[in-house]
Formats: structure tokens, sequence, C-alpha cells
């Protein structure tokens, strides 16, 4: 740090002290400054100066996680607004200082001015002055300087001003949140829309802890999209800087450290936060690629809201210049010609899904390999019957119609190409082929790029590749967001009848269809003669994928797996229909002592008590607001402390489709794509599509009411990224009654519905979630005025049956519900009218205990 010594007069008289300059790097409390040097060369040397003579209140300070009895320190008063005085006042400003005391341990007492000489601001007669310290206790006026405190302490009294003003000073301490209870919940509540912040502490270039305000919510955020070299932390404790750590580090916190700043939630990572933070000087992410301080990282740039192409521009500015991390890099192209890495070819064949032959100018033939895509190709291929010639454009799924694609597009046709990289020739090894040089490139043909066509059609996948990995296609990130706009190929593609379903099924190892209530530890064969099948669906999980049976001429596969010993019976059989069978299946597979059941030991018969866990039935219920009732008695709810911002949303998206009408028929819709759809209410409404029977019949479902409707494409549009479900989530959620079975008889479950309806669709009621099931939660709702209980009421009603649940937790509410069920037997009310019709034989009627 620069400083200048200032003559003291008189040889004999007291020593003048030293007067040193620096910037405010950081304040750590109303009486504690951290002052830096200027860097040369490298990030500048710093010291901690503590200001002498006053007093100010000490910062919160969380518990230390090495000590588990130690608890979190709340805020003094006053002492967060002495720190916010300082913060404003100095960072990043220049200042002087004069060291007056050390004491043994290395802290250091001065004075600090603001500006270039000690005639500035004397900073801690401001804060004395505006009542936000006081003299430190016992000191005496025996000097100018402290004479000079006194003035201000007093002025500062007769103002009641800070700590002085009437009251304790509790309105001054913080809330502090160290933790956040839900982070993807939190990030999504905030809609991307810029949060007021204070940058608290820079662990290295590209992760900061921040202050949320006005709530104080303290969390980490890592920049979205981009990594710098970190300090690697040794067994010993110690930190060990990779290159250009330190440097980075000190590029943000010269910029960020204590500065007002505004942050983008944009996704979350466990704990930690992933943002980007916008100061306006500018966006500190953009500026640590283009400086050479960070590279993108493919993890999280799709979720970088200002775009990934900024940031592989900055990145590229920076290759280009070769600058610090940067600094050893050759580019992929780099012994090319300009001609030879751009040029105009006319395509002359398709060799396969991914690679082409085209005609340069000079008339000379080259192979050209589409840029980091993988064409369709065999899961578990090396396990393929070898006496078995493989051909490729038939025999693997999609190939052809890949190829096809191409042919259609490119044959005769010139097209532009960017080579983006030389992947070298490759010796064979066991497992892989040979491979000789090849060319990959990005080819274009009137705008579009055919490798990302081809993603976005499913005909090929996005290869990924480690970070450090810089031979890729100039557009990955397309390739990566087209590859993220395509649906997972699901087994719903399908025609329901009857609550049963009827399609064709590819087969290869990996399943397509989850098959109910078998625990399959063998894969099963099957025959090309097999391939046509019956799937009886009944119901889905939290993937989307259908959870239900596969018939084969007939026959069960599950109970076909059970019994030739392939498979066990799984615990949620019982209440199926063919749970009968599965037992007997399975009975009969043990006394064979095969396959699975090799090492079956039949265990004795004990009489033992079964033993429930202890646990205490949880009930927080939560406002919501009924929208839709199904007819298998589901019901879908929205949260009513979104409420105000779907309404929001809704008023905007409508505003912004008045100004901008979609054209009526430019929308192509697609099996589950998000659109907006024209509800009879004239509305515009956010939607997904889930079946395209033709552009006059196309099935969605509203996501935000739970209800679905058949409509024309024509009133259909593309539902704009600024309303879309990232912006807010579906608000409308799907849940099932708890503790209650639901007639299997039609008319006896539409009695039920219909007494649902007219009680809670479209009014507010609380919800409890009593626990978790194959395709929806199972809850427990109640009225908002009365606190009835819905379901309770269905079965006093006599509507619908109780199902008996053995958790401990549930059983004074499954004891209430019994004795329900019993007074509307008595009465002979509705199901019971007849008496109690659980027999036997009440299977044929659609009943069962």
């Amino acid at each position: 740090m620069a400083s200048s010594a200032q003559s003291g007069g008189s040889s004999g008289g007291p020593a003048v002290p030293t007067v040193q300059r620096g910037i405010i790097k950081m304040v750590l409390s109303g009486c504690a400054i951290i002052v830096r040097g200027q860097p040369r060369g490298g990030p500048p040397p710093e010291r901690q100066i503590n200001l002498s003579n006053i007093r100010a209140g000490n910062l919160a300070r969380r518990a230390a996680a090495t000590q588990p009895d130690a608890k979190d320190t709340p805020d003094e008063p006053w002492a967060f607004p002495a720190r916010e005085f300082l913060r404003k006042k100095l960072i990043g400003k220049e200042v002087c200082f004069t060291i007056e005391n050390k004491t043994p341990q290395g802290r250091e007492y001065g004075m600090i001015y603001l500006g270039k000489d000690t005639n500035g601001e004397n900073i801690a007669e401001s804060l004395v002055a505006e009542g936000l310290a006081t003299r430190r206790e016992g000191m005496r006026a025996n000097n100018p300087e402290q004479n000079r405190l006194s003035e201000c302490e007093e002025q500062a009294k007769a103002a009641k001003k800070g700590m002085w003003s009437e009251g304790n000073g509790s309105h001054t301490i913080r809330d502090l949140k160290y933790t956040i209870e839900n982070p993807r919940h939190f990030v999504d509540s905030h809609h991307q829309k810029p949060v007021n912040a204070i940058i608290e502490h820079v662990r290295d270039g590209s992760v900061v802890r921040a202050l949320l305000l006005p709530d104080y919510y303290l969390v980490t955020v890592m920049l979205s999209g981009i990594k710098c070299p970190t300090f690697r932390r040794e067994a010993d404790g110690s930190e060990t800087p990779e290159p250009f750590a330190a440097e980075a580090k000190f590029f943000t916190e010269s910029r960020l450290l204590q500065r007002d700043v505004q942050i983008i939630l944009e996704s979350c990572h466990n704990q930690n936060i992933l943002g980007t933070i916008l100061h306006p000087n500018g966006n500190i992410t953009e500026l640590l690629l283009k400086e050479g301080f960070a590279r993108c990282v493919d993890w999280s740039i799709a979720v970088y809201t200002r775009g990934a192409e900024k940031l592989r521009a900055a990145e590229r500015f920076a290759k280009e210049r070769r600058l610090r991390i940067w600094r050893d890099y050759v580019a992929p192209t780099a012994n090319l010609d300009q001609k030879d890495k751009q040029f105009v070819a006319k395509v002359m064949q398709v060799l396969n899904a991914d690679a082409i032959v085209v005609k340069l100018n000079s008339g000379d033939y080259k192979t050209i390999h589409l840029s980091s895509i993988r064409p369709p190709r065999l899961e578990g291929e090396n396990t393929q019957d070898k006496n078995k010639k493989l051909r490729p454009l038939y025999d693997i799924p999609y190939m052809f119609e890949a190829r096809e694609f191409l042919r259609k597009k490119l044959i005769g046709k010139k097209v532009n190409v960017t080579v983006d990289y030389i992947r070298p020739a490759s010796p064979a090894t066991e497992t892989v082929p040979a491979f000789s040089e090849r060319t990959c490139a990005t080819v274009t043909i009137g705008g579009i790029n055919i490798a990302e066509a081809l993603v976005s059609k499913g005909l090929a996948t996005v290869i990924r590749y480690r970070q450090d990995d810089d031979q890729r296609s100039s557009h990955y990130d397309e390739l990566l967001a087209a590859e993220a706009r395509i649906p997972k190929k699901q087994s719903s593609s399908c025609l329901f009848f009857s609550g049963q379903v009827v399609l064709k099924l590819w087969w290869n190892t990996s399943s397509v269809v989850l098959v109910s209530n078998s625990i399959c530890q063998r894969k099963l064969a099957l025959s090309p003669s097999c391939l046509q099948v019956e799937v009886e669906v009944e119901s889905m999980d939290k993937a989307g994928n259908f959870i239900g049976w596969l018939h084969i001429d007939g026959a069960n596969l599950s109970v076909l797996l059970v019994e030739h010993a392939l498979s066990k019976v799984h615990f949620t059989a019982e209440r199926s229909s063919y749970y009968k069978s599965l037992l007997s299946a399975e009975e009969a597979a043990k006394q064979k002592k095969e396959k699975v059941w090799a090492h079956y030991e039949e265990q004795p018969v004990e009489e033992v008590m079964p033993v429930l866990e202890e646990k205490e039935r949880s009930a927080s219920y939560k406002p919501v607001f009924v929208t839709e009732i199904t007819d298998d008695l589901h019901f879908y709810v929205q949260d009513v402390e979104t409420g105000t911002q779907l309404e929001k949303l809704m008023e905007n998206m409508r505003n912004d489709i008045a100004s901008h009408p979609p054209v009526e028929g430019s929308y192509a819709p697609r099996r589950g794509e998000f659109c907006i759809a024209k509800f009879v209410d004239g509305e515009w409404y956010r939607a997904r599509v889930e079946k395209v029977e033709s552009p006059a019949k196309i099935h969605v479902f509203y996501i935000d009411y739970g209800n679905r409707e058949v409509l024309p494409s024509t009133r259909l549009g593309t539902l704009s990224p600024a309303f879309s479900t990232r912006v807010l989530p579906a608000q409308a959620t799907e849940y099932a009654f708890a503790f209650i079975q639901v007639p299997q008889d039609d008319d006896a479950r539409t009695d039920a519905v219909d007494s649902v309806v007219r009680d809670i669709q479209n009014t507010q009621c609380l919800l409890n979630v009593e626990h978790l099931s194959a395709g929806c939660p199972h809850v427990t709702l109640q009225f908002a005025d009365s606190k009835g209980d819905v379901g309770l009421g269905l079965v006093k009603e006599g509507l619908v049956m109780v199902e008996v649940r053995k958790e401990k937790q549930f059983q004074k509410v499954i004891t209430e519900y019994l004795n329900a069920q019993e007074s509307a037997k008595s009465a002979r009310l509705n199901l019971w009218r007849y008496g109690d019709f659980r027999a036997d034989d009440a299977d044929e009627f659609g009943y069962s205990r």
C-alpha cells in the first residue's frame, strides 16, 4: 500500500503517525474495515483496520458446524445499520488512514479518512454523529480527536439519532435465514424476476454468498453457465489455487463484494442457487468469460436466461485472444485454411443418419459427418447374436427414417458447410472398431441446421462431452435445446377403450411398459410373433410412465413371469383382480425351487404380533381452490398462495395475445407440447397437447385448471416463453381422497362424483397430504368454513367405502371412518341400501373388500 510520512516538527516532539492510503475492500462491522492496496500483477495485499476509540454493535454470527451445541448469534441493535452506513459510504472508495495502536495479537487500531489526506471526512466521527456508534467506555476526552468524538455523541443524543432514539432498537435486528427448506420452490416463486441483494462473500470467481433483500436470506449463488478456477482443499486443510483462481476471485471481489446488485434466480443445485448477478456496470458472468477467467459449462448453461449464445460468444472472444486460462488454447480447426473451414458443396450421397458425401467446387468428393450428434443405435448391441448379420439400416429402429429424412432434404442440393473439428483416426479395440479420420461439420440448408432438425424429430441424439473437450458443434447449445424440447418417449401413444389400451410395441432390452405388481429379475426375450399385445393400464408414475398389465394371446405376462420363476409378486398386487392368480403361480414356482426360488427355504410359521412403526400423523392443512373433479373421483386444485401470480400471468398473457393474436392454422400441435388454447368461454388458457387425432380433433389438458377438451387446431396457438411453465409452474395439481374406496359400479361412482362436485367444485378447501401412492398423492380435504372432512362425509352418506390401512398413525382416523361406515350400513344409505353386499361373490358385481 502507498504511504507518505509526515514530519513531526522538532526532534523532541511526539511522533506524527504515518499516513497510508488504500481502497476499501469490505466493511466487517460498524468499527472494523478491510483496506486493500492497488493490484500490481496479481491480487493486492490487504489489512484490517479497527476504528479507534469507538464501539459499534456486533453483527449476527452463525454457529460453527463443528460445535453441535453452539447457537446462532443475532445482530445487536443498530449493528446492521452501522455496517450499511459504512458500506454505502466507503466500498471501493480511496481512503487514507493512520495506525495509532497495535496489540500483541496483531490487531491494528487507527483513524480512517475519506479521500487522499487527513482533511477528508473522519469516519469514526461520522458514525458517532449518526448515533450508530458510541465512544468506548472509560475514554476521557484528553486530546482534540477525543473531544470531537464527545461533541458528536452529545449532538446525536440531543437529536435522538440512531441508538439514542426512542425504543430498544429491536426493529434494526435482522431475521437472518441461513437455509432454505425447499430451494426449488424458493427459486420458482421468484419467477426469474431480479431480486435485490448484497454480495457478502466471494468464494471464487463464480461462487458468491449473497444476502437477498428484503427478507434476509443468506444464500450461496453459483453463476449459471460458467465455472472459474477454484481453490483445491488439501488433506491438511490448506487451499491450493488452480491457475488464475486468485486473479478470478479478485476480479469478482473488486466489482461485486458488498455492492448492491440484482440476482436472477434461475435454478438450484442442492442448497446452492444458480443465478445471474446484474450490476449497473454490467453482467459479471459475461465479463468473466470475456476476460478469460471462466469457461462455459454445459450442465448449467441451459438455465442461463439471457441466452447461452452470449456466453459462448464471450468465451470465443477470450479463446481467440488466448487470454488467461486460454493461454495455450489451439482451435480445433486451427490448421485449416479459411476456404477449408467454410464452403458450399452439393450433396451427392447420404451414407447414414449422420454422414453425407458432398461434391466440392473443385470437383473433389468429401465425406462430412454431422457434428455432435449420434444416429439411432441398438441398445445392448454387444449382446446381439454373433451368428446373425446385422443390417443397420433395417434392424436398428429409426435408422431408415433418419437416412430417408436426410435423403429427401439434401440429395442434389447445395448446402453450407462449416467445419467444427477434425476427429483423428482411432485404432480398433476389443469393443470398438477402428475409425478413419472424420471431418465433423455443421451443415445448413436454407438457414436450417440439419443436425438440429434430426434431433428435434427424435432421429438422433446429442453427444455429451467432457467439460474440457472443445471438439464439438459450433451450435452445440441449439442441439441440446432441440433435444430438451422432445417429450420423453413413453408408451402413452395408445388408444383407450373402456379402461384398456391396445397398441403395438417395439421391444428392445429397455422396458417400454412397466408390468404391474411383479419384481422381474431377468430379461424376457419375446419372439417377433408376440409383438402384437394388449395393454391394460392401471395408473401412471411420476415420470409419466404407464403402470399396467401386458396380455399376450390372452395370457397375463405378469402371471407368466411369476409362473416361470422369473419374478416375484410385489405387495402392491393385493388390490388387483389378478392377485389370486399371481399368488397361485408364485406358490407353484416356489415348490419347484428354480431360478429366483433356487435357494428358497420355507420359513416356519410363528405367532408374532405385527409391530407398526411409531409415527405421528402429520396434519398440516393448507388452503387450496378446487377446480376440477374427475370421473374416477380424483380432483385438481390450485394453491391459494399462488393464485394472485396466476391471475397476473393470465392477464398479461391475454393482453399479449390481444396485441399479437395467433395466426389461425399457423400452429402445428405435437403431443406433449405446451400451447395456448381458446376455451368455450372465448378466453385463452395455458394447455398441454395430450393427443393429436386429426387437425380437427386435438386433445388438450388445461394445466392450470385440470380440465380437458377436444379442439380443432385453429383454436390453438404457440405459448410464449414469457408465460411458460418456467415462469410459473402448472397450477393444477392432481390428488385423490385418502382412506376411501371409490365404487367400481358406474352408477354408484357417478353418485359419489356428483355429490363431491356439488359440495366442493370451484370452492376453497383445506388440504392435508396423508400418504403418497402411484399416480398422485392421497389427501384429506376439509370444508374451509366448517372444517368438516369431505371424505368422511362421503362415507357417512354411504357413497363410498373405507380403505383400511395398517399404519399406526392412521388408526384414529380409520376408526372414525369405520364408525361412520357402520352408521351408513345401519341406515341402509346408498351403497348399503340392500345390506352388506361385500360377500365372496361381490367381485362379479364390481366390488371387493
